[in-house]
């Protein structure tokens, strides 16, 4: 069992890595979105999962988990804490333990409720995949990595669909140019309404400043201002298995938190139906290999 924390500023570095250890060894691959692969010899996620998942090295993860690492940075400690899928009290206890203060209110909430989590593993014959107020992917279950490409792979600061949309080409979502800049429009006015919401949300305001600096499409339409709706929306999916197909892609709001669910379907019967029912038979398995490609995008 975790002790609580001491006080802040003092890192516990035994404490630190016992905690890291007990929460990766309580996670299933499917939890966070990941094929089971072959047989385990641990409990819970390896290592490398949870390192690709929170964008650092093994070798980090593995010296902070020994306890003979460096002070984790709170970047650090936040990507941790959306790859544990750690509730607001475990990350809040995670950023004592390493002498951190945790994030303040007003905060853009970017942790994973077991509720939600568990509504996730509901949908075994859908594709869906969770977003925070920023457009941040924060879960995914493994039908959306065999439609959508392995986003395990994507750089967590990189893992967003504004930053995907303007700085990282648009994966396997495949539109037409007018559609594009409709969709464009749409998804900056949500990220302004968001910049409303959080006025002193860092990770925010990194994002704005990267996307500001790096696109002049992003930079000439968050100068405009303008506050579009967008609603439910059809994707053409250029999947590297089964061709392009059409999919429904319905928001659904997680109450309390900011966050969308955004959940991929097709009419009974229909072709995308059957490459759906395909994938979920094969498609987790080929992750990685056959099926492998780029990361979700809006």
């Amino acid at each position: 069992m975790v002790r609580a924390a001491g006080h802040a500023g003092r890192v516990d570095r035994t404490e630190l890595g016992i905690a890291l250890r007990t929460w990766r060894e309580r996670l299933r691959p499917a939890d966070v979105g990941l094929p089971p692969g072959a047989r385990r010899r641990t409990p819970g996620l390896r290592r490398e999962e949870v390192a690709g998942l929170a964008g650092m090295s093994v070798d980090y993860l593995t010296r902070v988990e020994q306890g003979r690492g460096p002070r984790p940075s709170e970047a650090v400690l936040g990507g941790l804490a959306r790859a544990l899928r750690l509730t607001d009290a475990e990350r809040d206890h995670l950023f004592a333990l390493a002498g951190v203060a945790p994030p303040p209110p007003g905060r853009i909430r970017s942790a994973v409720r077991p509720s939600v989590q568990r509504l996730m593993d509901g949908f075994t014959d859908l594709p869906v995949v969770l977003l925070d107020a920023k457009c941040d992917v924060l879960a995914w279950n493994p039908l959306a990595a065999a439609l959508l490409g392995d986003m395990s792979a994507v750089p967590p600061g990189q893992r967003n669909l504004v930053w995907q949309a303007f700085l990282g080409g648009h994966g396997r979502v495949d539109v037409d140019p007018e559609d594009r800049a409709r969709l464009d429009r749409a998804i900056v006015s949500d990220l302004r309404r968001t910049a409303a919401r959080y006025p002193d949300d860092p990770g925010l305001a990194r994002l704005v400043a990267e996307l500001r600096a790096g696109s002049d499409r992003f930079e000439r339409l968050w100068t405009l201002r303008e506050l579009d709706e967008r609603h439910g929306d059809t994707k053409r999916i250029r999947h590297p298995e089964l061709g392009v197909i059409e999919l429904d892609c319905n928001v659904l709001h997680v109450q309390g938190d900011d966050q969308v669910l955004l959940l991929y379907s097709a009419p009974p019967g229909s072709r995308e139906a059957e490459a759906l029912a395909l994938l979920g038979v094969v498609g987790p398995q080929a992750i990685g290999t056959a099926v492998n490609g780029g990361p979700v995008t809006a």
